[in-house]
């Protein structure tokens, strides 16, 4: 079988959850073919996929990561429609060349009406059906006149597709709740699969292995500090993050990640601070840390739950999605937000110590949504599309 993966390249969260689905079909011996553009073409070249190199469609930010919505909705912003054209252009290209079973787009419009085009099957992953651009008060009134007129074209395209699935917790404990808004003669198509969690904790060895061969001690608190998101967006957070984590006392380890796929920079160490620029195995830190801090991207938040972890979300301002995943996920007791605009030591110190009192509630979560397995349910439905 042929698949060919149509996928959003800003950040590296929707590359990350389509590639562990892709080292799965390659086992079988099917042939897998990416598309995609910015951030997420080192992640596919890191894992040795042959891609097709799309025309880059992205948020606007300010200096400090914010998403500028003045300039995002300006060319070549992410309603260009030029940009848009010219990736439709080359999504036929790529699959006239490739001449797929059926395509996978992960949140790519692009992908989805060039495979109806030409008549080949579609499964779309997502987990932002309601789309909604970031909101300033000086341009409230225009967002939200955009806001129909967008909410109604993609939710058009989404359903274009024959399957559209939600890579999250089922109710009540579904992360992107407030990004999903499907109307009920809609819903027949969506299916909530669960987080794509590429290594599961029983797959590792024990927490207290992990921190023995890291060098964490039973009276010291790791912190794993996991930045993600597109390069421009995570700049100056990384700048800030660094400063901060030199702060923190010797009972305090702190390792981060920078999120670089394809850096040959080693990680740099300075006391309790070790900084990496990717980190290959990070499902071991995850299981091993006290607390992560993060951004609140569904992949990062759904898998620190995954693994019983709480978490201190500090979104990207402005970023819809991420503000709405970060309240979910405080409404639930499973983690504390921050304010990036309001971000110092002492808040970041109290808000790791004030969030670890979230632990037993991210425990009995985990407990409930542990066992799902979207890996597996996403290849089932692959399957179904098999030539008999």
């Amino acid at each position: 079988m042929r698949v060919y993966f149509g996928v959003c390249g800003i950040g590296l969260g929707h590359a990350g959850r389509c590639i562990p689905v892709a080292h799965k079909l390659l086992e079988k011996g099917d042939n897998i073919f990416f598309s995609t553009y910015s951030d997420a073409i080192n992640y596919i070249q890191h894992e040795g996929f042959a891609f097709g190199k799309a025309p880059a469609i992205y948020f606007a930010v300010k200096p400090d990561g914010t998403v500028d919505f003045r300039k995002t909705t300006a060319y070549p912003g992410i309603f260009s429609t030029l940009i848009f054209l010219k990736q439709l252009q080359a999504e036929l290209k790529f699959m006239k060349y490739f001449k797929p079973d059926l395509v996978i787009s992960d949140s790519r419009a692009s992908s989805i009406i060039a495979a109806k085009l030409l008549s080949i099957p579609i499964v779309t992953i997502l987990n932002l059906y309601r789309v909604r651009i970031p909101r300033e008060k000086r341009f409230l009134n225009l967002a939200q006149i955009a806001d129909g007129g967008i909410l109604t074209l993609v939710g058009m395209v989404w359903n274009i597709s024959e399957e559209i699935l939600i890579p999250d917790f089922p109710w009540p404990y579904t992360l992107s709740l407030n990004n999903l808004g499907i109307s009920p003669w809609r819903e027949s198509k969506v299916k909530l699969v669960g987080p794509i969690i590429q290594v599961k904790p029983e797959e590792l060895p024990s927490e207290e292995q992990i921190r023995d061969k890291i060098g964490v001690k039973k009276n010291e608190l790791l912190i794993f500090v996991s930045i993600s998101g597109p390069i421009s967006e995570k700049r100056h957070f990384i700048t800030v993050m660094k400063k901060l984590v030199k702060r923190f006392p010797e009972n305090y380890k702190i390792i981060m990640s920078l999120a670089e796929p394809n850096s040959f920079n080693k990680p740099v160490r300075d006391k309790n601070v070790t900084i990496y620029p990717w980190i290959s195995n990070r499902f071991e830190f995850l299981k091993a840390c006290d607390v992560v801090v993060s951004r609140a991207g569904l992949g990062t938040i759904s898998q620190a739950i995954y693994y019983g972890k709480p978490l201190v979300l500090i979104p990207t301002p402005s970023h819809t999605e991420q503000m709405n995943n970060a309240r979910r996920a405080k409404a639930l007791n499973l983690a504390t937000v921050l304010d990036q605009r309001k971000l110092c030591y002492e808040a970041l110190e109290m808000a790791i110590r004030e969030t670890l009192s979230h632990k037993e509630k991210v425990l009995d979560v985990q407990r409930k949504v542990g066992k799902d397995d979207a890996i597996n349910t996403i290849l089932e439905i692959i399957a179904t599309h098999r030539n008999p």
